[in-house]
């Protein structure tokens, strides 16, 4: 029988830059040898495609050194490959970028194509596409930087109608980089300064009525997408910010989460409503904010690529759904061919 050659992208310019590295470590450890044939590029911090041997130095050690070709360049590398699977996070890995590039040379990716990657990345974009289906989120305000820069009184009068505290984000990173949290205007200026030195547009949201849990579904499939169990993250921090998403034993992963199962299917629908909404494919983690006190759901972002270690949320969810990580991701090689 004749393998399916593979090409794993990994590494990138995100604050993720490791975690793709040791999740294409777990992928290329799991990929069937007698179905696939599978090789591994790691792009450099600074964008590079690196050579061979500095890429299995970089997987090696989990980290990429300088160095390489611009990724434009080496891009005719993929040619011949029957997959690439794209484990990168971010801006220039998950947000369209390379997808388009895989796209234009007709070569399948795994996971989502140029408009779902785009539109998720897009924290206001997947907002205004999912609020047009009416899924619950959070009261928000989209803030630019030329309008804090003319008339940032204005600005500021508009946000304040949400209410202390807020949350400020870049509308186009990811890894909780640039979030703060604001308790007061003072705060609530720093907060902007500090996003609008990574994002032209910055996005404002307004706090729940109490510190919500943090739900989490994944979702795997193309047209006929399913659901995995629920899970729920905890931690001690005000939210998930980038320590305690990066640092071991910050956080916690409960899976099922013990919540009513009327949640939980409430949620699983939700998820499942969103992925079709945004265009998403192969896969996708939805994130929610859940009260206790009123059982209300709030979808807090999808990711379109989450971290893919054996230990990552998305693959336990499907571990506690009776996929195994190997499955799971040979499951995901066949449903970027099927879209083919």
């Amino acid at each position: 029988m004749k393998k399916t050659r593979v090409l794993v992208l990994a590494g990138g310019q995100s604050g993720e830059h490791e975690v793709s590295i040791n999740s294409a470590r777990s992928v290329l450890s799991a990929l069937p040898k007698d179905r696939f044939d599978v090789t591994s590029v790691v792009i450099s911090r600074e964008g590079r495609w690196l050579p061979a041997p500095d890429s299995a130095r970089a997987l090696e050690r989990g980290s990429a050194p300088s160095g390489g070709e611009l990724v434009l360049h080496q891009a005719s590398a993929a040619e011949g490959y029957d997959v690439v699977f794209p484990i990168l996070h971010g801006p220039n890995g998950e947000d369209g970028t390379v997808q388009g590039m895989l796209k234009l040379a007709g070569i399948p990716c795994v996971g989502s194509g140029v408009l779902g990657s785009a539109v998720c990345m897009d924290k206001v974009m997947a907002k205004a596409v999912l609020a047009s289906h009416g899924i619950p989120q959070v009261v928000y305000q989209l803030v630019t930087r030329a309008e804090f820069a003319s008339t940032p009184e204005d600005a500021i009068a508009r946000i304040l109608s949400l209410g202390f505290p807020v949350f400020v984000k870049p509308a186009n990173l990811g890894s909780s980089v640039g979030i703060s949290k604001a308790k007061n205007e003072t705060e609530l200026r720093t907060a902007l300064r500090l996003a609008f030195e990574l994002d032209r547009r910055v996005i404002v949201e307004a706090a729940t009525s109490e510190k919500p849990r943090e739900i989490e579904v994944g979702i795997l499939g193309n047209d006929d997408p399913k659901a995995s169990p629920v899970g729920e993250l905890t931690f001690d921090s005000e939210f998930y910010d980038y320590e305690t998403k990066y640092t071991a034993g910050k956080a916690e992963m409960h899976i099922p989460a013990k919540i009513p199962e009327a949640i939980s299917d409430r949620a699983r629908a939700l998820a499942l409503e969103a992925f079709r909404a945004l265009d998403c494919a192969g896969l996708a983690r939805v994130d929610f904010f859940y009260l206790d006190s009123t059982g209300e759901l709030f979808l807090n972002e999808v990711n379109t690529m989450p971290g893919f270690t054996k230990t990552s949320m998305y693959p336990e969810l499907w571990r506690a759904g009776g996929v195994k990580y190997g499955d799971l991701v040979s499951r995901l090689v066949e449903l970027a061919l099927e879209r083919r």
